[in-house]
């Protein structure tokens, strides 16, 4: 499991899988200058609800991965994940996409 550290204050655990792709989508936003919620349902051991952070570049963030090789990367996922970030309603975590897009298929 990796982390996702919000401003020195909260820390959130996700598989690094899905945080590669977080960070990703998160830095291309934040890279333009754009704020957006960002939103996620969390785990049944601390409640089964759901939390949200509002993402602006001047607030820091840390991606830490548990594993010390990078995964690949689902383009249509990336995709996909943006299009929330898009959204009015802020990122959200969506399934992936299956079967096309990723890097390592490009290869």
């Amino acid at each position: 499991m990796g982390k996702l550290t919000y401003d020195s204050t909260l820390t959130v655990d996700f598989d690094d899988r899905v945080l590669a792709h977080l960070q990703l989508v998160i830095g291309a936003k934040l890279r333009r200058g754009e704020s957006f919620y960002f939103s996620w349902r969390d785990d049944t051991s601390i409640g089964n609800g759901r939390s949200a952070l509002w993402m602006h570049p001047s607030i820091s963030l840390h991606f830490k991965f548990s594993g010390g090789r990078p995964p690949s990367i689902n383009r249509a996922w990336i995709d996909a994940l943006m299009s929330t970030a898009n959204s009015s309603s802020g990122l959200q975590i969506v399934r992936e996409p299956t079967g096309q897009g990723s890097a390592e298929e490009a290869k």
